[in-house]
């Protein structure tokens, strides 16, 4: 009954709208026990609400990041491969906030570079961003990270151009780039 509702929400217009997905952040930042629920609209059949419940997930996740945990599995495994792209940029946008082993890096970091060669340039935005984000958890890849990152921000859409400077001196900023020279 509450999921039903709780996903009613998000339904009606199309998926470039957020609809009422804030409303929804906003009654599950209240009643956290809401959030399983709304994870669940993730693979409703219905796209809009799948687009908009990533939306809603991802914007409580940014605050309450150990919310996700319990759904590791299903972030670094079916949801990984949708074929939605509103989902796959949230998603995207996640993975870094996961506790993660090191071979569980390794798949999110897989995953990622995958997100690379996606068709849409808001897809590809999210995942540099999101493996920059994966080398505070795992500095190891920072040297190939920042390898993808300059060759992105010269050849991207000017979105991924400006996104990949910024992380670029991100990195440079948090030493990484002296790192990445010296292992390189």
């Amino acid at each position: 009954m509450v999921t039903s509702s709780l996903l009613r929400k998000l339904e009606g217009g199309d998926r470039r709208s957020i609809g009422r997905a804030d409303e929804v952040v906003a009654a599950v930042l209240r009643q956290p026990t809401l959030f399983g629920a709304l994870f669940d609209g993730l693979s409703v059949e219905n796209p809009v609400v799948r687009a908009r419940a990533a939306d809603a997930v991802e914007k409580i996740t940014v605050v309450h990041p150990h919310y996700l945990q319990p759904y590791k599995s299903s972030l670094i495994g079916p949801l990984a491969e949708c074929d939605q792209k509103e989902v796959r940029w949230h998603v995207a946008q996640m993975l870094p906030r996961l506790r993660l082993s090191a071979s569980e890096r390794r798949r999110v970091a897989h995953i990622l570079r995958g997100c690379l060669r996606d068709s849409s340039s808001i897809v590809k935005t999210c995942a540099m961003q999101a493996l920059a984000e994966l080398t505070q958890q795992a500095p190891d890849l920072g040297p190939a990270v920042r390898r993808q990152l300059q060759q992105l921000t010269a050849t991207g859409t000017p979105a991924m151009r400006a996104r990949g400077r910024k992380l670029l001196a991100e990195l440079k900023g948090r030493g990484q780039a002296t790192q990445i020279v010296r292992s390189a």
